[in-house]
């Protein structure tokens, strides 16, 4: 049985750290690294560059600065959700090879004891073969007392041949079965081996994918925190949220049933139910969120699936382009998909922003489009 073993480390790059000033002096870590998330598709493009230009004097210009951070943590997120997932299959394809390599062992031995103990009778059957002791059905006629009596020594005669014939046949094909499991059994040893290779790789890259997010997560909110009052409703604001009467809102949608979009937006209800709800990175609900994990919660609220991550929500569905969005779509936003929001009509969108940042509504076009999916 092969288990998992020890990690082995990511290899992660430098980090620069750039002091921001909002309100109070807050240090920033943007890390650049060169850990890749296990994407499916083939491995994530590393975050964006550090940005190292000379720092903004305006409030605005260190908001903005402070977005483009916190973009980046939620990319960091997306990755370590992928790792996650990755991890997850790997360790059941470790699973599936070692039961296989067990099964294959076990019927291999058993195959072999078979052969074994047919052994002993194949033996003695070729010491015999060798001392001649072949009956030939024609000259088992000789000496018959009568027809029938031939008739009965012909059929013995080739009745023992056949059985001596069979037991040889049993017997080869017998080692032949033996060596099939024990070529399986090999196979599947080796397959588990390399899924436990790739198994502590890829739990050294999401345990860098932590640690880069924890840094980020903890820069982040510090800085957050540490804004004045006027600053941080500028924080919650930078997207203009857009108030909206929920219980109204919600009584539309639910006297849409039977509507073609009914299903679509049963989603857009349950997300709309979250509104003021707090932002944070990698949850899924019932009372926090991030931005993907809103999508993903208020799709599971009417029985379906969608993918975890900003990238692959976008992907994963049918491709819907801006002027044919409808209540329920999922909406990619920022090049590379790092963000996401639920389309609700009207030229709106709900989602989970950012830290500090309760759900809000706000303009679809109040960040830059980059692609939307429906399901």
């Amino acid at each position: 049985m092969i288990r998992p073993s020890g990690h082995r480390p990511a290899r992660v790059g430098t980090s620069t750290r750039l002091v921001v000033g909002i309100g109070t002096a807050v240090a920033l870590t943007v890390a650049s690294t060169s850990v890749v998330a296990a994407d499916p598709a083939g491995p994530r493009a590393p975050a964006d560059a550090v940005d190292t230009s000379p720092l903004p004097d305006s409030a605005d210009g260190l908001l903005d600065r402070l977005a483009k951070v916190s973009r980046q943590a939620q990319e960091t997120s997306d990755a370590v959700q992928e790792n996650s997932q990755s991890l997850d299959e790997l360790r059941g394809q470790l699973d599936r090879a070692n039961r296989a390599a067990d099964h294959y062992a076990g019927a291999a031995r058993k195959a072999r004891e078979d052969v074994d103990a047919n052994r002993g009778p194949v033996t003695e059957l070729s010491q015999s073969l060798y001392r001649g002791a072949v009956i030939d059905p024609v000259s088992a006629l000789a000496g018959s007392a009568n027809p029938q009596d031939a008739i009965d020594r012909r059929a013995f005669a080739s009745a023992l041949n056949a059985d001596r014939t069979n037991t040889l046949s049993t017997f080869q094909e017998g080692l032949r079965n033996a060596a099939d499991l024990e070529s399986k059994a090999n196979r599947s040893k080796a397959s588990a081996d390399f899924q436990l290779n790739q198994l502590e790789i890829r739990q050294g890259e999401l345990d860098g994918r932590v640690r880069e997010l924890d840094g980020l997560k903890k820069d982040i909110s510090t800085a957050v925190d540490g804004l004045s009052p006027e600053q941080k409703q500028r924080w919650v604001d930078r997207n203009g949220p857009i108030d909206v009467d929920v219980e109204e809102f919600l009584g539309s949608v639910a006297g849409a049933a039977g509507d073609a979009v009914s299903t679509a937006g049963g989603a857009v209800g349950a997300a709309m139910s979250k509104l003021g709800s707090p932002y944070s990175w990698g949850a899924t609900g019932p009372d926090a969120f991030d931005c993907s994990g809103l999508m993903f919660w208020a799709y599971q609220q009417i029985g379906k699936s969608v993918p975890r991550t900003s990238s692959a929500q976008v992907a994963g569905g049918t491709s819907v382009s801006r002027d044919a969005l409808q209540p329920g779509d999922i909406v990619g936003f920022y090049p590379g998909v790092t963000h996401v929001g639920m389309y609700i009509g009207d030229g709106k969108i709900v989602h989970a922003s950012d830290y500090g940042i309760p759900v809000q509504v706000v303009s679809v076009d109040s960040m830059p489009f980059a692609g939307a999916a429906r399901y």
